[in-house]
């Protein structure tokens, strides 16, 4: 009687009827207050007990129906609702990409967030590449980045030789970037769109927590060479380290998951997607892929910049032609916005649309979000791309306002600072000054920077004499350290450290069976190639003097000069050197299959390394910091001159380019000028293998080639001399101009007026300036670019140069009462000379000793400057050229300066020409921009800004002017000419005061009744 009276009056408390005092007929043995918190604490033990035992909450949800089409060695390809795409009717296709640390499930979490049951019910018909879970497939662990770019291009082939069309690309976070990739690999082939959610391009602006993108990149490269080097990357780790991007909201979702524990009704809907991000969506990562990921796109950036690495060849998003839709998550941490929208400057070919949303990373395609918002604009995006419908509006172009970055030239010009300063703490004292407005990230990048740089420096200063430092021997060092990094770039093919250390050492085995030996002189007859660097290489590694003979040389002359005993030439200047220089050739290059190079020539390339023994006398690398190294040419026929560089001089320009170049391993440099060139030998391969930086090889310059290049090789940093540019500033823009990946042009000779029109046209990229001294070891650098045609100041590590007072008139050096040469003041004209420093450096010549004080020892430049108020010098002429006029000296480089600054002209050159009466004019030609014209006003008032002495007697306008196989200017042509014809030239009048259309009767005044003679 009594269990039935409680159960009776429990039913009808249950139903709410009765009498609740004691002895009522419906009276409640347990309250409320007692009953339902026990019947909640039993739920939630209920649930917590099947969440312990099986992960979670039974939902009963059943996955989207696939089936495997092709199962491949690195994935599989699943294709959803297959039974309905037979039906016959047509359906836009979307190929969907994972990214490595979730599993392909992410496209179908639950029936509630469930990409491809969304896309099926819009009538788009989806395909899934099924990376699966490297961990428990065979070799998962050991593929590669490049393993899984190749497996989504087969899979896009697979689904269009399924479907019989083109197909849409889509891919979440690094699936998306495997989109961008296969895409640029194939060249869009195949593709009608490519849709991306949350996938970072520049990312480099992708850094979580605010870290600078330099500590970014290097601990990437720490984390790649040291950490996951043969090892791959948990899934509890990729779980976990997500969840440290934002611990917050992680805890907040634990919590609000322990407070909803009771009611199962509740939490089922969200049950699948919960699982999914707690625990079973993750997935290992293959440690190789992730190094490459590491290198190429975090360290390196090359999403961006271009020139990643995929199956040997060198690969662009430059190349991207397809449309693109990106999803954008407006509070994504994990993919900022900037990151993503990068993809505009990295695919200037392709038209780049997004969608904004108010999402984190994962809200993009899971959640109730990515159901309502998502998926149908996707699904109307295909059917726009189809011709089956309006572009949805939530679709805009993507307007990208460029990286984060420091404002133009902090961030890559800490040499700046150094070089300017003197020394790294005061010049980033200076800098801190100057950037005061910068945000606290940007100082700590520029710090960072400037850390950077000491190492170069300090193992600059550290060389002596006999300090073993060569070419042969930072190659060595690199090949060491990283010997998969890429050395240089060729024809589209990437050649690793480790490989071409190879081929070195196999050429030295065949330099060394022909006879070859430390300290002979080997001339290197080649044009750009990589057999031309490694030949090079191994004649460093050897001890070997190399002497640089240029192809369009005068041969018998450079080969005099350089005491060649014997010459390497690639094929196709094997035949010529060995009738014209009567010594034995060696030839390297094209093959080692069995040809015919003529009589008196070795094919290298048929030599057997393994067969050759190498002897007791060899050393690797001996070169000391004295030793002469190389020896280059400058001059033309008969005025040909030698330029000997030791050791230590290719040391001192490599770190210093380096350094004032702000170069890294993430840097490619374009090398447009070769080996034998001394800009090429010391500035760009110098710079890039004192670095780390990647070398591209040009076999030549070519404007209409020039910026495909750039994209294909990833080029940040190009080299140049004297015009170079000039035709390139000048070409119509190009696609792959806009947002370019180049940062710095860095050579010599640029004029003033080209070097503003490349700043200009290619901003914000900078030109870096370099003038070397023929004698001695003075290098100056213009680093800041503020002031263009300015040399800047004295390199640190290399030697002291001063100005000496100098008579233009007789050619010499002015002395004081006591003997000793006059110091300049600043703004005085005066000769360059740099002190000698006989312990690393070859003296040539004679020095002048005694020149400033007793004992000291100088070299005589041959180059007149002047030093502004600020320090910088500004190179004036050279002291042979000054043209002698009646009216005082005259020098070139301010003149061509001065008509640089007015937007008409192009190039301009300066030159003597000599009147029938025996007085020496001085006249300035110069080249005009496109249709422009001159006139006398703007050339009277640009020339205003030099000394009326110091102003040229007659102006004229011609069609071109010559220049050298290297881009120089030269005036002989023109000198011999004599003085120009009436028509589009001018005449000074008043002192100089005033230039005037040169009349007929003018230039009869001028020339008097005889003919011009040109100056011998």
């Amino acid at each position: 009687m009594h269990v039935r009276w409680v159960r009776t009056v429990t039913r009808a408390a249950a139903a709410g009827t009765g009498d609740r005092r004691p002895g009522g007929p419906a009276m409640k043995l347990v309250p409320d207050a007692i009953a339902r918190p026990s019947a909640r604490v039993g739920a939630i033990a209920q649930n917590a007990l099947e969440v312990a035992r099986f992960g979670g909450l039974e939902t009963g949800e059943e996955p989207a129906p696939f089936e495997v089409v092709a199962e491949q060695r690195v994935y599989r390809l699943r294709h959803y609702f297959a039974d309905a795409a037979d039906d016959g009717v047509q359906r836009p296709t979307i190929l969907l990409v994972p990214p490595l640390m979730l599993a392909a499930e992410i496209y179908d979490v639950s029936p509630n967030s469930s990409a491809v049951r969304d896309l099926h019910a819009l009538g788009v018909d989806p395909w899934v590449v099924d990376f699966g879970a490297p961990e428990h497939e065979e070799g998962g662990l050991e593929r590669t980045l490049t393993d899984h770019v190749l497996a989504v291009s087969d899979a896009i082939d697979r689904v269009r030789e399924a479907t019989g069309g083109d197909i849409h690309l889509g891919g979440y976070s690094q699936g998306g970037m495997f989109c961008y990739q296969a895409a640029a690999y194939r060249r869009s082939s195949g593709l009608r769109s490519i849709v991306v959610f949350g996938s970072p391009v520049d990312v480099g602006n992708a850094v979580p927590l605010g870290i600078p993108a330099g500590v970014a990149g290097r601990t990437a490269m720490f984390l790649a060479d040291h950490v996951f080097e043969g090892r791959g990357l948990p899934a509890w780790a990729s779980r976990t380290g997500f969840r440290l991007l934002d611990p917050v909201k992680s805890v907040r979702s634990r919590i609000d998951f322990l407070l909803q524990l009771h009611d199962r009704e509740a939490l089922l809907p969200r049950e699948g997607q919960r699982r999914f991000l707690q625990g079973e969506g993750w997935v290992a990562w293959s440690g190789p892929a992730l190094q490459e990921l590491l290198r190429q796109f975090v360290a390196h950036n090359r999403m961006v910049s271009g020139g990643f690495v995929i199956d040997e060849r060198l690969v662009t998003l430059a190349d991207i032609t397809c449309p693109v839709l990106a999803f954008v998550g407006e509070v994504d941490e994990i993919a900022p916005p900037s990151a993503v929208r990068a993809i505009r400057r990295a695919a200037p070919r392709a038209d780049t649309y997004e969608v904004p949303l108010p999402a984190g990373h994962f809200g993009l395609v899971v959640g109730s979000r990515a159901g309502r918002e998502t998926w149908p604009t996707v699904a109307g995006w295909t059917a726009w791309r189809e011709g089956d419908g309006e572009l949805p509006g939530a679709v805009t172009p993507i307007v990208d306002d460029g990286p984060r970055q420091l404002e133009v030239g902090a961030g890559t010009t800490i040499g700046t600072s150094v070089e300017l300063a003197g020394t790294v703490g005061v010049g980033l004292v200076r800098s801190l000054t100057r950037g005061a407005r910068r945000s606290v990230r940007n100082l700590r990048e520029l710090a960072e920077e400037a850390a950077g740089q000491m190492p170069r420096l300090f193992r600059l200063e550290q060389i002596g004499p006999k300090t073993q430092i060569s070419l042969g021997l930072l190659l060595d060092e690199q090949a060491e350290r990283a010997p998969d990094d890429v050395l240089f770039l060729f024809e589209d093919r990437a050649h690793a450290h480790g490989a071409v250390k190879t081929r070195i050492d196999n050429i030295v085995k065949g330099l060394i069976s022909v006879g070859v030996r430390q300290g002979q002189h080997v001339g290197v007859l080649m044009e750009p190639r990589p057999s031309s660097l490694s030949v090079v290489a191994a004649l460093s590694r050897l001890g070997a003097v190399v002497v640089l003979m240029r192809p369009d040389g005068a041969l018998e002359r450079e080969a005099e000069l350089g005491q060649v005993e014997r010459v390497i030439a690639d094929p196709e200047q094997a035949q010529a050197a060995a009738e014209t220089l009567g010594v034995e050739v060696l030839v390297l290059g094209g093959g080692g299959e069995p040809r015919d190079l003529g009589p008196h020539v070795i094919d290298m390339e048929r030599i057997d390394p393994d067969r050759v023994d190498v002897p007791a006398w060899y050393q690797a690398n001996p070169g000391r910091a004295v030793d002469l190294a190389f020896i280059v040419f400058t001059g033309e026929g008969d005025r040909t001159r030698a330029k000997r560089i030791t050791n230590h001089r290719w040391a001192l320009s490599a770190f210093g380019t380096a350094s004032s170049a702000a170069l890294s391993p993430s840097d490619t440099v374009y090398a447009v000028t070769p080996l034998h060139h001394p800009s090429g030998l010391l500035t760009s391969i110098g710079g890039a293998v004192a670095s780390g930086a990647r070398i591209a090889l040009a076999r030549h310059f070519d404007t209409g080639t020039f910026w495909e290049e750039v994209r294909r090789y990833g080029v940040t940093v190009v080299s140049y001399t004297w015009a170079l540019l000039d035709e390139l500033t000048e070409a119509p823009p190009q696609v792959a101009e806009q947002h370019h990946p180049v940062r710095l042009f860095i050579g010599s000779g640029m004029p003033r007026g080209l070097w503003k029109r490349v700043q200009e046209r290619f901003k914000p990229a900078r030109v870096l300036e370099f003038y070397a001294s023929t004698e001695g070891d003075a290098v100056l650098v213009n680093v800041s670019g503020a002031k263009p045609g300015a040399k800047g100041r004295q390199l640190p590590g290399s030697a002291e140069v001063r100005l000496a007072a100098w008579d233009p008139t007789v050619g010499e050096l002015i002395e004081g009462p006591d003997g000793f040469v006059l110091p300049c003041t600043p703004g005085e004209v005066g000769m360059l000379l740099t002190r000698v420093r006989t312990g690393v450096e070859v003296a040539p010549g004679h020095p002048l000793r005694g020149v400033f004080t007793r004992g000291d020892a100088w070299h005589v430049t041959g180059d007149l400057f002047r030093v502004d108020e600020d320090g910088d010098y500004w190179l004036v002429d050279h002291g042979q050229a000054a043209i002698q006029t009646a009216h005082g000296p005259v020098y070139a480089f301010p003149i061509q300066d001065a008509l640089g600054d007015l937007p008409a002209i192009g190039l301009s050159v300066s030159y003597p020409v000599v009147a029938a009466d025996g007085r020496t004019l001085a006249v300035a030609a110069a080249t005009l921009r496109g249709d422009q014209e001159l006139d006398d006003a703007d050339l009277t008032a640009t020339l205003a800004s030099l000394e009326p002495e110091h102003r040229p007697d007659v102006v004229h306008v011609v069609d071109d002017i010559p220049l050298t196989t290297w881009f120089r200017p030269i005036t002989g042509p023109l000198r011999e000419a004599g003085l120009p014809p009436v028509g589009r030239a001018w005449v000074a009048e008043d002192g100089h005061q005033r230039y005037v259309p040169l009349t007929a009767a003018r230039r009869a005044k001028l020339v008097g009744k005889a003919a011009a003679k040109p100056k011998a």
